[in-house]
């Protein structure tokens, strides 16, 4: 079963996400920052979501910056920006067997643990 974590190594709720998940040598690690999505990974991430916009950290720094820059006008756009610079991206991913758990909101975490559990 494959088992990948994208993360931001700097992003200490990535860390505490991790851990208290349980992220052992059975996950591949993929740190954004030095090694970020490629535009296969991020269309494979929107077969899950079915939507760019979903994927999108609306809480990074720069994306204000970046929407002023380049304003979107569909989910497309999205992608283009995901593309752009690693902290567009919400994180952590994670690609269990065949689902995807994308951010850190506390029923995602739940259900990353369910996942895991089998």
């Amino acid at each position: 079963m494959k088992r990948k974590v994208y993360f931001l190594s700097t992003c200490d709720t990535c860390k505490r996400i991790m851990n208290e998940v349980g992220v052992d040598e059975s996950f591949e690690q993929q740190d954004i920052k030095f090694n970020p999505v490629t535009e296969v990974q991020v269309a494979g991430f929107y077969q899950h979501t079915g939507s760019y916009e979903a994927l999108v950290n609306k809480r990074a720094r720069k994306l204000k910056d970046a929407l002023t820059a380049q304003p979107v006008a569909g989910d497309a756009d999205y992608k283009t920006i995901l593309l752009q610079d690693y902290t567009f991206l919400k994180r952590p991913v994670f690609e269990i067997g065949e689902e995807l758990f994308v951010g850190n909101a506390a029923g995602t975490i739940e259900a990353i643990k369910q996942t895991i559990r089998g």
